[in-house]
C-alpha cells in the first residue's frame, strides 16, 4: 500500500508456495492479506504440479485481478523443489501449468521469467508461454545464475527481444533502482511496463513522479517513509517479522548509528504503534545531526559487528521461517524426510 500511494499502479503478492497455500489454512492466512484498495493484484504461484497450481489460485482468485507463475525464482531451494527459474529447464510442465490455470480460472494468467544465456532460446520460450494462455510475461534481464543484482547489469536487448516477438504486454524486469531508470527501461525495451522488487524496499517511493528532487534526497527521506508505513501497519495489520524487516531497509544506515533504535525494531511485539514511535524518533535525530552539519550517519560498531549482526538476524530469520513452514507441513499430514524435502522447496 505504501508503494501504491508513490506511485505503483500495479503489485505482486509474495511468492506463495502452492502446495502449502492449497493445503494449510495457518500458511494462507499468514501469507496473504489483502483489502479492497490493493488493486490491481497478481496473485504469484510457484510449483510443479499444474492440478495443484490450479487448485491453490482458485482459493484467491476471486480477490485478484490475475495469477502469476513464478519462473523467476534463482535460489537453491528452487533447484531442490523444482520451481521458479529451474522449472524453465522443463518448458512442458510450464506450458502444462500455463494451459491448466489459463482453462480453469476465472482471472488472466501471467508468467514471470528469467533470460537464458541465448536470446534464441529466450524468445522461444516466452512465446511458449504466450501460446499456453499466458496473457502477460514478465521478463527478468539477468539468467538464474546471476543472483546478484549488483554485479550483472539486466540485459535489456534481451527484454526487447521478447517484447518485438510477443502480441500480450511484456514487463520489464531488472537494473530499476530510480525513476529515471524506469523510464529508460521503457524506452530502450519498449516494454508496457516496469517491475522493481528489491530497490522498493530501500525506496518505496521509487515510482514516485510526484516526489519532489529536494525530498528524495533528504536523509530523512527513510525515516520519513518509515513513520508513513508505520500508520498503514496501523490500519494493516502484518506479523512483526515482516515490519521489522521493512523498518531495517528504511532506516538502516540511520540505525547503525542510532543502536538503541535498532534495539528497539528487535524487541517482541513490534506493530504499528511501536513502529511510529521509533520512527519518529529517528526523523527527529536525523534532523537534529542535519542541523549540526552532518548528513551521514556515523556507524556505532564496526563493520563487522555490523555484518555479524545482519548474519545473526538472517540466520534468525531462517530459523523462525522453517519452524513455520514445519508446523504448516504438518497441519497437512507431511513428515519425517519428506518435511525436509517439502520444507526446503518452500523457503523463499
Amino acid at each position: 500500500m505504501l508503494c501504491r500511494r508513490h506511485g505503483a499502479t500495479a503489485a505482486y503478492t509474495p511468492m506463495l508456495h502452492a502446495r502449502l497455500f492449497d493445503e494449510a489454512g495457518a500458511y494462507r492466512e499468514e501469507h496473504f492479506t489483502t483489502c479492497p484498495a490493493d488493486r490491481p493484484l497478481l496473485a504469484q504461484f510457484c510449483g510443479h504440479d499444474p492440478a495443484t497450481v490450479l487448485s491453490a489460485a482458485l482459493r484467491l482468485a476471486g480477490s485478484v485481478d490475475a495469477v502469476d507463475l513464478n519462473l523467476g525464482c534463482p535460489q537453491r531451494i528452487a533447484r531442490k523443489g523444482r520451481y521458479g527459474a529451474f522449472l524453465m529447464d522443463d518448458p512442458a510442465t510450464v506450458t502444462a501449468i500455463i494451459a491448466a490455470l489459463a482453462r480453469g480460472l476465472p482471472v488472466p494468467v501471467t508468467a514471470k521469467m528469467r533470460v537464458f544465456p541465448d536470446v534464441g532460446r529466450t524468445v522461444a520460450f516466452a512465446r511458449a508461454l504466450e501460446g499456453a494462455g499466458a496473457s502477460l510475461v514478465a521478463v527478468h534481464g539477468r539468467t538464474r545464475d546471476q543472483k546478484e543484482a549488483a554485479a550483472y547489469a539486466a540485459d535489456w536487448a534481451q527484454i526487447k527481444a521478447v517484447k518485438a516477438a510477443l502480441r500480450v504486454p511484456v514487463l520489464a524486469n531488472g537494473g530499476v533502482l530510480t525513476l529515471a531508470d524506469a523510464e529508460a527501461c521503457m524506452a530502450a525495451t519498449g516494454a508496457d511496463g516496469v517491475l522493481s522488487a528489491i530497490p522498493l524496499l530501500e525506496n518505496p517511493a521509487l515510482f514516485s513522479s510526484a516526489r519532489s528532487p529536494e525530498a528524495a534526497a533528504d536523509p530523512a527521506a527513510g525515516a520519513l517513509l518509515a513513520l508513513e508505513y508505520a500508520g498503514l501497519v496501523s490500519l494493516h495489520p502484518t506479523p512483526p517479522r515482516m515490519v521489522r524487516g521493512h523498518a531495517h531497509r528504511l532506516m538502516g544506515p540511520w540505525l547503525a548509528e542510532f543502536t538503541d533504535l535498532r534495539d528497539a525494531l528487535g524487541a517482541g511485539g513490534l506493530d504499528g504503534p511501536a513502529l511510529e514511535k521509533v520512527a519518529a524518533e529517528c526523523v527527529a535525530r536525523v534532523r537534529a545531526t542535519i542541523a549540526a552539519g552532518r548528513t551521514t550517519p556515523i556507524p556505532a560498531l564496526s563493520a563487522r559487528a555490523l555484518a555479524r549482526l545482519a548474519k545473526e538476524e538472517a540466520i534468525a530469520g531462517a530459523v523462525a521461517e522453517a519452524a513455520r513452514e514445519e508446523a504448516a507441513l504438518a497441519a497437512i499430514g507431511v513428515v519425517g524426510e519428506e518435511a525436509l524435502v517439502e520444507r526446503s522447496a518452500a523457503c523463499v
